[in-house]
């Protein structure tokens, strides 16, 4: 709406891409969404018949104008893409219909393969159709056209000589052109954040706890009512439920349909179209129902999303926040229970959030929204509303709305006693979501011994905060829901022994999830997977003995 009135006509995006692309998945969900919301988009599909080596027979049932019909709402338009005035022609009804019509578009042009598709996979090594797509060579039949048009030969000489001129200066250019420092690999990687220091009221008083839940619809609550420019979309996050577990209820009542929407069942959608979103000055906040449905959206976040700023030397970032319910509890069964986050901390180019509590879900949902880079915020759904027994923590008095917490710093969820330090009976707990709770009930048994740090983002990780800690106490547990083997808790565990090992009094030691490939759904099996606060208890009686 708002680029629709710095401009005379309404605006219409592009969409280029090749007719193999068809068969992705991903291009089917594109289509979805358009013919669902009727979306002003032109997708131009350039149909050579080729993948590499492998045929349009070989690979396809049908071309992309066929494919089309599936997804009522999308007009189809078919045109000769060798014949440029027929595709002139062709693309201005497209950009006319979608301005006044306000509704997606399919060009389908057919197009021949003149070339290798790289230059290591050479065209005569598989082609049997060269000389019959030779004839169809677009630029000798455009030049034609223009010479039939009365254009002189001399004329289109002298601009094809013009055009080669200007392309061997370019190219030229670039040979001579410096190569850049090894340093400028070093760059760019992020762009730069304004949100560097906690600020506000963390517990104002005369405020009742509330629920971790409440703490993150509030902080989006106010962040839309502060922003036009925030969107808030997923499934099941529209005005019928607000979320399955609450999170954004009444949020599509008080902002509008156009602000706050579902989706369908779409995770690499639902992802990738916040590069899109967020390059036109929007800020979306888009939810993965369950950690266990990200995998289909994870290669849109790990090739598009946390790329965008590192390509385009910091030029677009994409501004986005993925929320993510995760973890176990209450039975949820092995496609509602999973921890992710060591995969998701493999993806270079994203922030990752992991609050335990309602205070600091809220001030890093700020934090979030002002950070220009992607962030991923994994909330547990153990913690939303405190049911699982010992999570009472995590209700907190929520804080005020100007609360923010820079990403990057821990905080130290419990103390040690000085008396306990002086002897030596110390340790220290480094975790964060649900383990944090499980620490805290856990030291309950050894008081004034047990140091516990929460983390409460895993990238940037607070190393300074950790070491520290560490080098204090000089014994280290990780507490962590992922099955330990190959996470971000075993690394994390290296990275403490590698730079505090003259400090540690033993190895530093990791408790987690028993290695097996899902939560089962029964709740004795599931019980027995998962840590405990009876387990992690054992785990600091074993090192405080040592």
């Amino acid at each position: 709406r708002k680029i629709g009135e710095k401009h005379k006509e309404a605006p219409v995006v592009v969409c280029s891409l090749g007719d193999a692309c068809i068969t992705e998945g991903e291009v089917s969900e594109a289509f979805q969404m358009a013919a669902l919301k009727q979306l002003p988009i032109i997708y131009l599909v350039q149909d050579n018949e080729w993948d590499i080596s492998a045929h349009a027979s070989e690979i396809r049932s049908g071309d992309a104008s066929e494919y089309i019909k599936g997804f009522p709402g999308i007009k189809a338009m078919k045109v000769n893409g060798t014949n440029f005035l027929k595709c002139y022609e062709t693309m201005e009804d497209a950009i006319r219909y979608v301005r006044k019509e306000r509704k997606p578009v399919l060009v389908h042009a057919k197009v021949p393969l003149l070339n290798h598709h790289t230059s290591g996979v050479r065209k005569e090594w598989y082609r049997d159709d060269l000389d019959e797509h030779m004839q169809y060579d677009p630029y000798p039949f455009f030049r034609k056209q223009l010479e039939d048009l009365g254009i002189k030969k001399s004329e289109l000489d002298n601009r094809e000589e013009d055009a080669r001129l200007l392309v061997d200066d370019h190219y030229d250019k670039a040979l001579k052109a410096e190569d850049p420092s090894p340093q400028d690999l070093f760059t760019h990687d992020f762009a730069p954040t304004p949100i560097i220091e906690e600020k506000g009221e963390r517990a104002p008083k005369g405020k009742e706890k509330a629920v971790m839940v409440d703490s993150a619809l509030f902080a989006v609550q106010e962040l839309m009512e502060q922003h036009d420019e925030c969107l808030l979309y997923g499934q099941d996050v529209g005005h019928r439920l607000g979320g399955v577990f609450r999170e954004a209820a009444t949020l599509a009542q008080k902002f509008g349909k156009d602000r706050v929407f579902n989706t369908p069942i779409q995770e690499a959608f639902i992802v990738g179209s916040t590069v899109g979103m967020s390059a036109v000055g929007l800020k979306p906040i888009v939810e993965v129902q369950f950690a266990d449905y990200i995998w289909p959206g994870l290669n849109q976040l790990f090739t598009e999303v946390s790329r965008s700023c590192y390509l385009t030397n910091g030029k677009y970032p994409v501004s986005m926040i993925l929320r993510v319910p995760i973890g176990a509890y209450g039975s949820g069964g092995p496609y509602h229970s999973s921890s992710v986050e060591s995969v998701v901390a493999n993806i270079r180019g994203i922030k990752i959030a992991y609050p335990s509590t309602g205070a600091d879900m809220k001030g890093l949902m700020k934090a979030a929204y002002y950070d220009p880079n992607p962030v991923v915020i994994f909330e547990h759904k153990g913690l939303y509303w405190s049911k699982v027994k010992g999570t009472d923590a995590a209700k907190t008095v929520e804080p005020d709305s100007d609360y923010i917490i820079p990403f990057g710093k821990a905080r130290i969820a419990q103390e040690t006693a000085t008396e306990s330090f002086d002897n030596g009976e110390t340790m220290t707990v480094i975790t964060y979501g649900m383990g944090v709770h499980w620490s805290l009930n856990a030291s309950k048994k050894f008081k004034g011994k047990v140091e516990i740090i929460d983390l409460r983002t895993l990238y940037p990780l607070d190393t300074a905060t950790v070491f520290s800690s560490v080098r204090k106490h000089g014994k280290c547990l990780v507490v962590t829901e992922e099955p330990v083997n190959n996470t971000f808790a075993q690394s994390l565990a290296a990275r403490i022994q590698e730079n505090c090992f003259e400090y540690l009094d033993g190895p530093v030691r990791t408790i987690g999830s028993e290695n097996m490939p899902a939560i089962p759904l029964n709740s004795t099996l599931e019980a027995a997977m998962i840590p405990s606060t009876e387990k992690v208890e054992s785990a600091m009686a074993q090192m405080l003995a040592e």
